[in-house]
């Protein structure tokens, strides 16, 4: 590859036009709302093509503000610690006396031909150069947002320009504050790539300079990194095998838990 293949943007091109092109639709960054870590406008057009009854007697009680309504319900059903974006993201959330569902998952059998459209209405989006602070500009390589809410960020080097993986970790480290809302623990977020052409670590918790990473990667003649992979980037698995639609709701319904702490106090458990 030439060095301009290498740069920083070109990677975030390859990645982006790969998911273009297998089922990702292209996220506007501006339409971004900080202040609730969602992106309101494909939150809402998902839920009124998947659940268009429950929306239209929501819009019948509210009129104008069902919008606002749906957004701030879904906001605070992502934010407590009874419900939190695992369990949105599975069961859907409460608003106004109706359950509405913020993903279909993988229907059993392509027999019913409506869970199959329902599963098919996923917004899969990657946004690059997401800002997502309402106290500063800082911005996010890529971030991958289902039906408007953020699930994964990924934070992209350059080894040609004398950076690489472990550049974005420490990035993430010393610059990307655990408390704003989109990186909150089972908040929103759930994985944190640090990735470069030839290596890519992740973690699942923001802590600021405690947060560790750990390797990512597929092992290379029983040693670290990656194999060759022909005259593409040795990381092209993350986007072309974790990151495809399919694969990623698969392993949101079905290969994420989230433990639970246990404290005992007088002799009983606290969940």
């Amino acid at each position: 590859m030439s060095s301009r293949q290498y740069t920083e943007k070109a990677f975030e091109t390859a990645i982006e036009d790969h998911l273009l092109a297998h089922g990702y639709q292209k996220g506007d960054p501006t339409t971004f709302d900080r202040s609730c870590a969602l992106d309101p406008g494909e939150v809402i057009a998902f839920i009124k093509e998947t659940q268009p009854k429950d929306w239209n007697y929501l819009e019948s009680q509210l009129g104008t503000l069902a919008e606002s309504r749906i957004i701030d319900d879904l906001s605070k059903a992502l934010n407590s610690d009874y419900d939190g974006c695992l369990k949105v993201l599975r069961q859907g959330f409460k608003s106004y006396g109706k359950t509405f569902r913020t993903a279909y998952f993988a229907p059993a059998s392509s027999l019913n031909p409506d869970t199959t459209r329902l599963y098919e209405a996923n917004r899969l989006t990657i946004t690059r150069q997401l800002h997502y602070s309402e106290k500063n500009e800082n911005s996010l390589d890529v971030t991958i947002l289902i039906n408007g809410i953020p699930v994964i960020t990924i934070e992209l080097k350059n080894p040609m320009t004398g950076q690489s993986y472990a550049d974005a970790i420490y990035q993430y480290q010393k610059d990307r504050d655990p408390k704003e809302l989109i990186f909150q623990f089972k908040k929103r977020t759930f994985v944190h790539f640090a990735a470069d052409p030839e290596e890519v670590w992740m973690t699942t918790r923001l802590d600021g300079p405690h947060t560790r990473f750990i390797p990512f990667n597929k092992g290379n003649n029983g040693g670290k990194g990656n194999p060759p992979n022909g005259t593409n980037y040795k990381t092209a698995y993350l986007w072309e095998e974790i990151l495809a639609r399919d694969s990623l709701l698969d392993i949101l319904v079905r290969f994420i838990h989230l433990q639970k702490e246990e404290k005992v106090r007088g002799g009983k458990k606290d969940i």
